[in-house]
């Protein structure tokens, strides 16, 4: 069974900076793409921004040169930075990762982790 762990959300002024995390554990023989998705109140899920195994990103315009997304393989870890913060990054953010269970797994699955809230207000 696998789990994604989130931290490193909560409150923050307008130009702020916060640093998320998500950490995978539990059954895993690898993981490919991760990404951070995001979910306002009345609004549907978007995607923030997404990272190859390889370190090739994809973010949404809503957040390019403001949010950087990383990881660490040897940590089974993604990370987003998120700088410059506004008001309408508020949201709850969501940890995506699509997982290789084992060695003989012919498909990888998604997972996602329990999301945390990110709130900019002054």
């Amino acid at each position: 069974q696998v789990q994604l762990v989130e931290s490193g959300g909560g409150l923050v002024q307008p130009g702020g900076s916060l640093r998320l995390s998500c950490a995978a554990s539990g059954t895993i023989f690898m993981i490919f793409g991760m990404g951070w998705f995001r979910q306002a109140p009345g609004k549907q899920r978007e995607l923030v921004a997404t990272i190859t195994r390889s370190g090739i990103t994809n973010s949404a315009d809503s957040v390019k040169g403001r949010f950087t997304i990383s990881r660490d393989n040897a940590k089974n870890t993604v990370y987003l930075q998120m700088n410059d913060l506004k008001s309408e990054d508020t949201a709850v953010y969501y940890c995506n990762a699509d997982i290789a269970l084992t060695y003989y797994s012919g498909s990888h699955d998604d997972f996602w982790g329990q999301g945390t809230q990110v709130t900019v207000s002054s």
